[in-house]
């Protein structure tokens, strides 16, 4: 059980990072973050349709891997498998 476990918090960590940077990643839609930082002139040149779709799924499966990692570790802790 305990590799299960450490394999798990890698999973958690790693999905973590590229959580974040997918995130990063996308185009910004106006009057958020991204316009503040100036990100709103240089977000038309940045993808085309096809590109952000692929990145809008790639960053829902990292986010559904994440969510499961984070609840198995939270059963892991829950019943005292550690």
């Amino acid at each position: 059980m305990e590799i299960l476990y450490i394999t798990v918090q890698v999973a958690l960590a790693l999905t973590s990072i590229l959580l974040t940077m997918t995130i990063l990643l996308h185009r910004g839609r106006g009057g958020g973050l991204s316009d503040m930082f100036g990100g709103g002139v240089t977000s038309n040149l940045g993808s085309s349709g096809v590109a952000e779709r692929n990145l809008n799924r790639l960053t829902i499966i990292i986010a559904i891997i994440w969510f499961l990692a984070v609840v198995t570790i939270g059963l892991f802790t829950r019943f005292g498998l550690v």
